[in-house]
């Protein structure tokens, strides 16, 4: 590889980290938020929503 090649894949590699990275975060806040919504429910002796029953 040239020297221009390596530091254009090096580029492309630190972009997609960095999409990694938001999707990981995004993922984690989703099922932060999904946690919340359960725990109620777990607190109520009930291992799932009702919500789900009713779909």
């Amino acid at each position: 590889m040239t020297p221009e090649q390596l530091v254009e894949e090096y580029r492309d590699t630190v972009l997609e980290l960095h999409f990694i990275r938001r999707h990981a975060a995004a993922l984690e806040a989703e099922n932060a938020s999904l946690r919340a919504q359960l725990a109620p429910a777990e607190e109520h002796g009930h291992s799932h929503s009702h919500e789900a029953e009713a779909r």
